[in-house]
């Protein structure tokens, strides 16, 4: 696996670096040895945070991880992408995308699902073309997290969701 690790408000310490590829070299069993995994560090306050992403063919594997101590953050954030392996492996690698980064011991070898994904319930509504602000207040005033809706200026379906800090973000879709 080839490391990119980043700081932001941290130096990227030899001790830090040296955490992070050993914790998360335990992963490399899953990928082939080209897989480029990236690694962000950052501190906001006492808040000690770490972002891995491992992009693999047809998929983004990626997990952050907040605590206090940036070498607890570590280890918790690989335990979560271990068990996100482990849980949709199947998904990961479906036959149609050859398995992509993924060692040839890791697709063979079976896991029990703990949880399949299951769809249980399925809502049909209209969408209206109205402007992304428009969309947010509508998700306000339904108190739901995120909102779809026909982007009235590209009229394209879009998504705008509630982050962090009473902000919005809104995704649109790459052509």
């Amino acid at each position: 696996m080839k490391f990119i690790i980043l700081g932001k408000n941290i130096d990227v310490t030899d001790g830090l670096r040296s955490a992070v590829e050993e914790k998360i070299g335990k992963l490399e069993k899953y990928f082939s040895e080209d897989t480029e995994v990236h690694v962000t560090l950052s501190v906001e306050k006492e808040r000690q945070k770490i972002e891995v992403t491992i992009p693999v063919k047809g998929s983004i594997i990626r997990s952050e991880q907040v605590s206090n101590d940036m070498y607890v953050s570590i280890d918790l954030v690989e335990e979560i992408i271990e068990r996100q392996l482990k849980k949709y492996k199947t998904r990961l690698t479906d036959r149609e995308q050859g398995g992509g980064s993924f060692k040839q011991e890791y697709l063979d070898k079976d896991y029990m699902d703990e949880e399949e994904v299951r769809i249980i319930r399925t809502k049909k509504f209209d969408i209206k073309p109205m402007y992304p602000e428009d969309a947010c207040v509508q998700m306000e005033l339904l108190g739901h997290s995120f909102f779809v809706f026909c982007n009235a200026e590209t009229d394209q379906v879009n998504v705008v969701y509630k982050r962090k800090g009473n902000t919005y973000g809104l995704i649109e879709p790459e052509i």
